[in-house]
């Protein structure tokens, strides 16, 4: 098992091959084509994120994909968009993978997503939009649902920037060992709450630089990088984009992430809540621009506390619309663990100015006028947190809501209408609401419900070590 601290992990050089150089992203299908001609790139996937965010694809060869590929699409089985974590397909998807007989959909892929991965040599990766038979976009595939509310934005003469600050838990186990203990027991890679910490980050500091590295070579530009409040816990913020990219980036991000500790022989996680310790965030911060790249959100005199107007009324609608959007933010039973004051994430529904009690915080001016929702931790899905974030304001400034006071101090400590409380009870406030329909379509509102039900019958039929612990020798 590789060491973390010191030369125990192999030399960049090694880990990053430097050969082909990094092109410009995205890659140029003529640049391309001209790598795998010279033997450089073997591979290209063709990937489109799932329901979790995860990106999944197959590989082609590069003649294959720079042709028929670009031009035609490439066929993969329905049930990619209809499935939990464990790739099974249970019944109540408004897209119905065994009722299609399992049949294909096509990845057309985008190819301002195409970009060499430094971490599997020889490979390039493009994400894509599923489209059915008929031609038309999947509207449930969660890059489409997010296209759905930029498109709504685009209507305004509006577009989204975003950044997501992701965080991670890192173990000196490997994933093989974590998997064959049942995922118990593992050793955090430092030992004590490591915020803003330079000393105690230093162990984990050869892998930590080899993330960035590679991230920045995929076309992603690094803004910072720090230890965070569990042992073990680092945060990588990349420098905002367009919204669709942001969420490209993102997955792309989770995915290399894991593949480079992994070649460390070590794990790393963004689930929720792996312990009673600290949760692993994912805080989105985003504005907006109009057509002349100036910022919507910013003071113009029409707004209270050097917000304009549409800010006032895109904060009124998060808060109108969060507990029946949580399950767009909070997709897993583990997610509601997190949202805890305990875990320094919200439960109670609240803004504030530059308040990080609060669920949205407003923060910056001018140019940099945007806000924080804090809500989402590591295991959501970036594309669905992102488009929950913009049909909610968007439904505030259309409805001209009202934006109530800032809340001051504590907000963990103050009264306050809260979220969901558990995964079941944000499906049912999502399925009964008239607001996620309206925004989202009828299918959206189905599909995204029948993925929560999956995951909770997964949990219900799922004996725990609560209960044996509890119930072996007392029950």
């Amino acid at each position: 098992m590789s060491e973390l601290i010191g030369d125990g992990l192999p030399p960049l050089s090694e880990t990053l091959p430097p050969s082909p150089p990094p092109p410009p992203f995205p890659v140029p299908l003529d640049r391309l084509a001209a790598d795998a001609a010279a033997g450089a790139i073997t591979d290209v996937i063709v990937a489109l994120p799932d329901l979790q965010g995860r990106v999944q694809g197959s590989r082609v060869r590069p003649d294959d994909f720079t042709g028929r590929i670009v031009r035609d699409g490439f066929g993969a089985c329905l049930y990619l968009l209809a499935t939990d974590v464990e790739m099974e397909a249970r019944p109540g998807y408004a897209t119905d993978p065994w009722g299609g007989g399992l049949g294909d959909f096509a990845i057309r892929p985008d190819v301002s997503t195409l970009r060499y991965l430094p971490w599997d040599p020889g490979t390039a990766l493009v994400l894509g939009d599923a489209h059915g038979a008929d031609g038309a976009p999947v509207a449930v595939a969660p890059r489409q649902v997010l296209r759905a509310q930029l498109d709504r934005l685009a209507e305004r003469g509006w577009r989204a920037l975003a950044g997501t600050e992701l965080e991670f838990l890192v173990f000196r186990d490997s994933y093989q060992d974590a998997f064959e203990s049942g995922y118990r027991g593992l050793r955090a890679a430092t030992r004590f709450n490591s915020d803003y910490a330079v000393p105690e980050v230093t162990e984990i500091d050869p892998l930590m630089r080899r993330i960035r590295t590679a991230m920045e070579r995929t076309g992603m530009t690094v803004e910072s990088a720090r230890g965070e409040c569990h042992p073990g816990q680092y945060e990588i913020v990349f420098r905002y984009d367009e919204a669709l990219r942001a969420c490209d980036n993102h997955v792309v991000y989770k995915a290399g992430a894991r593949a480079l500790a992994a070649q460390a022989g070590v794990a790393l996680t963004f689930m929720a809540k792996y312990d009673e310790g600290e949760g692993n965030s994912c805080h989105v911060h985003l504005s907006l621009r109009d057509e002349a790249g100036d910022p919507v959100f910013a003071d113009d005199g029409s707004g209270r506390y050097g917000m304009s107007k549409y800010m006032e009324h895109f904060v009124a609608g998060q808060l109108a619309c969060m507990r029946d959007f949580a399950l767009m933010y909070a997709p897993n039973v583990n997610s509601f663990k997190r949202l805890s004051p305990q875990a320094y994430a919200p439960s109670g529904i609240a803004w504030g100015l530059d308040n990080r009690t609060c669920p949205v915080r407003v923060v910056g001016s001018g140019e940099s006028a945007r806000i924080e929702f804090r809500v989402p931790g590591g295991d959501a899905n970036p594309y669905l947190a992102v488009a929950a974030i913009v049909a909610a304001g968007l439904y505030g400034i259309e409805q001209a809501l009202p934006l109530p006071e800032p809340t001051r101090g504590n907000a963990f400590a103050q009264d306050a209408p809260r979220l969901p409380a558990s995964l079941e009870e944000a499906v049912l406030a999502w399925e009964s609401s008239e607001t996620a329909r309206a925004c989202f379509g009828p299918d959206v509102v189905r599909h995204y419900a029948a993925a929560g039900r999956a995951e909770l019958a997964a949990f219900s039929a799922t004996v725990t070590d609560f209960e044996r612990r509890r119930h072996f020798e007392r029950g």
